[in-house]
């Protein structure tokens, strides 16, 4: 796989199979065997054919490490840890154990900065539901917040959420570079299947709308 640059451009479908596979083992789910507890998925109407163009966006921040997402409609309030590469060359995950713990990938774009920035997180765990369990609920126009190192938060407005199953996850759309501050947070979702767990994933797309 292709390292990823601080231009913020990924472009390797190892990063989405591995968002897939560790983020989605639905362990929870294949020992209640309860699919009405299955996480919420986003409709139709959540969707944008073009969320890079939605919106009027704030001017870039400068480069500072996250140390904190907050998605208050859904009652996320999450430390993030950063994520690097496996020996493999895929993108690493947040440690399961810790349910209420997401991480961004530490070698791309900061939050904040121009480009294209990811953040991922588990939806269950053996336990129950984790961190971006509701993900699936979140609605157009809703605020994400990031904490930053440097004492600043990065708003960001979701322009988009949408699900994808994993044979056809749009890594371009997804991972790609943007010219303007941009946020990506991802977990997984689709459909759920005891064999093989979730099918997909949930991504949000959203964009920087101020800075404080």
């Amino acid at each position: 796989m292709r390292n990823v640059g601080r231009s913020g451009t990924v472009g390797d479908a190892a990063i989405a199979s591995v968002t897939v596979v560790a983020l989605c083992s639905g362990a929870w789910l294949l020992r209640s065997a309860a699919e009405s507890e299955a996480p919420p998925q986003p409709s139709a109407a959540q969707a944008a054919a073009d969320p890079d163009h939605e919106g009027s966006a704030a001017s870039a921040l400068a480069p500072s490490p996250p140390d904190r997402i907050r998605i208050p409609s859904i009652h996320v309030n999450a430390p993030l840890i950063g994520l690097g590469l496996t020996g493999s060359g895929s993108l690493d995950v947040p440690p399961a154990q810790k349910k209420n713990l997401a991480g961004w990938y530490e070698a791309g774009t900061m939050p904040g900065e121009t480009g294209t920035a990811i953040v991922a997180g588990h939806v269950d765990n053996a336990q129950g539901p984790a961190v971006f369990y509701d993900l699936g609920a979140l609605r157009k126009d809703s605020t994400i917040e990031v904490d930053r190192r440097d004492g600043s938060t990065a708003v960001f407005t979701v322009d988009a959420v949408e699900v994808y199953a994993a044979r056809n996850f749009p890594d371009d759309k997804v991972y790609g570079a943007a010219k303007r501050p941009e946020l990506r947070v991802i977990t997984c979702g689709g459909g759920y299947s005891r064999t093989t767990g979730y099918q997909g994933n949930v991504v949000v797309f959203a964009h920087l709308t101020a800075g404080r």
